[in-house]
């Protein structure tokens, strides 16, 4: 997958594309990988990185949703428990099972979670992981020793997937390509053109050369998230339906402070929300918070209210909890949330849309990483409609993810690499398979693999997406930047001025994700 091949694709295609995906997110990655599977000419073209915006900064869970049903959801639920096991078969080296356990401080709290989570297991029906069961005070300490048991009943323990979202991405892009998707990032569509009031195709940017490039389609996808908006805009059309931009933010912190390799899940926070503490990369990561936000950037901060009320929240549970000089990193997301009218963020349901303008754009608004498979699956069938190009039927659900394996062991750091780990520890001396930092794994043979195989172009894709050290370690990640900064410049034959600038570009970032 190397960017200047796909350009050049692009450059000596001749005839118009059959489908061309705007937005290199979860929604538009997943509909290259169906288009492209489909045997549809796919081009996808995103404005950042691949999965720069909200699709790197969710809370790594692919789950059913026990929220959506508190709200009586089971639609969405059943879909999303679904997908869960759809995204468990195909890509276990990036999904894995994990327990949460939910502490019960009230008797009948045990009867009304108890009852809500066993109608999750039935639901999940035979792509249920393993079944709720319901402990003692006992075993809840045993298994949770850092949590405060002062009248604590008991807990129950239920079973969904986490997963490494930014890396997900990233082998997406490469399973649509090995379909013969062309996909390039960096890569900003500037017009919508027409013909006979009819879109034909789009004029986008290179951000990397400055080069415009006409690109003739037969129908265009806009699956750009939160800014879905904008590109509404460009073609003139209004759908009547707004996004409504939710920012979900999360801490890390060292695991020192839940010593325990399961998830605590609280029920029910002051704003009635559910927040998580889940181990995460040898860390822990504490979120997530539900807050209207006006401003739609691609690099949200959490807000100090928003820090404020996590640390408050699991301050009730843990027997020492972390404050806020104990942060590691803080991260934001934007939900795309799809809404008719103004209302609180938490009940707006988290379903997606499809919409067609009058000029044949189509725009997927809405939606969460556990459906993208379904979602994409329903977006390119009305793109064949659309574009007037030949009905094919849906095979993603069977399509096993690149990297794709079952032998890889869970603490392994090279685990979400897959069947690819031993290939990049090859790639290089043996010494360069050591971290390059004490606090964050990152090794040169993966600084190169990024460069070489995952359209890796600014030290930022590979310090935050391509690795996960930017998430895991701020601080850490700014001590190391120069060394990886150089790895690249040898590796892409960049010299003293483009180092200078990525690590200018890139600490101005990272300011963003340190409270201290």
């Amino acid at each position: 997958m190397n960017r200047a091949h796909q350009i050049k694709t692009i450059e000596n295609q001749k005839y118009p594309w059959d489908v061309v995906i705007i937005g290199g997110g979860a929604s538009g990655l997943g509909a290259a990988i169906d288009s492209a599977s489909r045997g549809h000419k796919t081009l996808l073209l995103e404005a950042y990185d691949f999965a720069k915006g909200t699709s790197s900064k969710s809370t790594k869970l692919i789950h059913g949703g026990v929220r959506y049903l508190q709200k009586g959801n089971l639609k969405l639920v059943l879909e999303s428990l679904r997908e869960r096991g759809i995204l468990l078969q195909n890509a276990p080296h990036l999904v894995r099972k994990i327990r949460f356990i939910i502490p019960i401080y009230k008797w009948w709290d045990m009867l009304i979670y108890g009852a809500g989570l066993v109608l999750y297991d039935l639901l999940a029906g035979a792509k249920r992981i393993q079944t709720t069961s319901f402990w003692g005070s006992e075993k809840v300490r045993k298994h949770q020793p850092t949590i405060k048991t002062k009248k604590l009943k008991g807990g129950i323990a239920y079973w969904d997937a986490q997963f490494d979202d930014a890396r997900l991405a990233i082998s997406m892009a490469r399973t649509a390509h090995k379909y013969g998707a062309t996909v390039v990032n960096y890569m900003s569509v500037k017009r919508l053109q027409k013909e006979n009031n009819r879109i034909s195709g789009v004029i986008a940017e290179d951000l990397i050369t400055n080069k415009s490039h006409q690109i003739p389609a037969k129908v265009v996808v806009n699956a750009t998230g939160v800014f879905s908006d904008s590109i509404q805009r460009l073609d003139g059309s209004s759908t009547g339906l707004k996004i409504v931009p939710s920012q979900g933010s999360h801490l890390i912190v060292d695991k020192k402070f839940m010593l325990s390799d399961q998830a605590l899940m609280v029920p029910k926070t002051k704003d009635g929300r559910l927040l998580f503490v889940i181990p995460w990369h040898n860390r822990l990561l504490i979120g997530t918070t539900d807050t209207l936000v006006e401003k739609i950037q691609i690099e949200p901060s959490p807000l100090d209210n928003e820090v404020d009320f996590i640390l408050e929240t699991v301050r009730d549970f843990l027997v020492k909890p972390p404050t806020k000089k104990d942060v590691l990193s803080a991260f934001s997301g934007l939900r795309p949330l799809v809404a008719k009218e103004e209302s609180k963020t938490k009940d707006i349901p988290r379903d997606h849309s499809i919409i067609v303008s009058p000029s044949g754009l189509i725009s997927i608004m809405g939606g969460k990483w556990t459906t993208y498979r379904k979602m994409s699956e329903q977006l390119i069938d009305r793109a064949q409609l659309v574009g007037g190009i030949s009905k094919r039927k849906c095979i993603t659900s069977k399509i096993k993810l690149d990297g794709h394996t079952k032998h890889t062991k869970r603490d392994d750091p090279m685990r979400v690499y897959g069947s690819h780990g031993e290939q990049i520890k090859k790639l290089s001396l043996p010494k360069d398979n050591l971290s390059l930092g004490e606090n964050i794994y990152i090794t040169k043979n993966m600084v190169l693999w990024a460069v070489r195989h995952e359209m890796a172009i600014h030290l930022e894709d590979i310090l935050a997406r391509r690795t996960n050290c930017l998430l895991t370690s701020a601080k850490a990640s700014v001590l190391i930047a120069p060394v990886v900064a150089k790895i690249m410049a040898d590796e892409l034959g960049h010299d003293k001025n483009w180092i200078d600038t990525q690590l200018t570009r890139f600490y101005d970032i990272a300011k963003k994700y340190q409270l201290n």
